[in-house]
């Protein structure tokens, strides 16, 4: 199980996620990404739609439709009605649950640093868990951890 720390320093969750979630479905998998928070889900599923004129991500809020047949579904719980094996933290709330799946992606950004270090040192020597920390440097992602 991996877990990446994605710290948003130089971007926006806006421009990071939708590029997260390209690759995901372009290398055959699904992805789960959950908010607790509604407003957020709802700018998330707006944002899927039309983040750039030449792409489009299949994708829908979870118990609108078939969740299902969604390769990406956004949702409040990290429960995987898409069968997705990778999950996205959107809102920087780091959940266990997310260790039931093959990858897990933790966003978060300067307000909310000492939750991701807690995350961080929580996982720490859990066994099966590798730990990766990026952070956007001057030349784009760098692996620090």
């Amino acid at each position: 199980m991996q877990v990446d720390f994605y710290h948003l320093t130089r971007q926006p969750l806006e421009q990071v996620l939708p590029r997260l979630a390209e690759r995901v479905v372009a290398g055959g998998g699904r992805l789960l990404i959950v908010s607790g928070d509604a407003p957020q889900r709802a700018a998330l599923d707006r944002l899927l739609w039309d983040y750039a004129a030449d792409s489009f991500l299949p994708h829908a809020q979870a118990g609108t439709g078939d969740d299902t047949a969604q390769p990406v579904l956004i949702a409040p719980e990290p429960v995987a009605g898409n069968a997705a094996r990778n999950i996205l933290i959107a809102d920087a709330l780091w959940r266990d649950a997310a260790l039931g799946f093959d990858r897990a992606f933790h966003l978060f950004d300067e307000s909310c640093i000492d939750a991701a270090r807690a995350a961080w040192k929580g996982l720490a020597g859990r066994e099966g868990v590798e730990r990766r920390y990026w952070k956007q440097g001057a030349r784009g992602w760098e692996q620090a951890g």
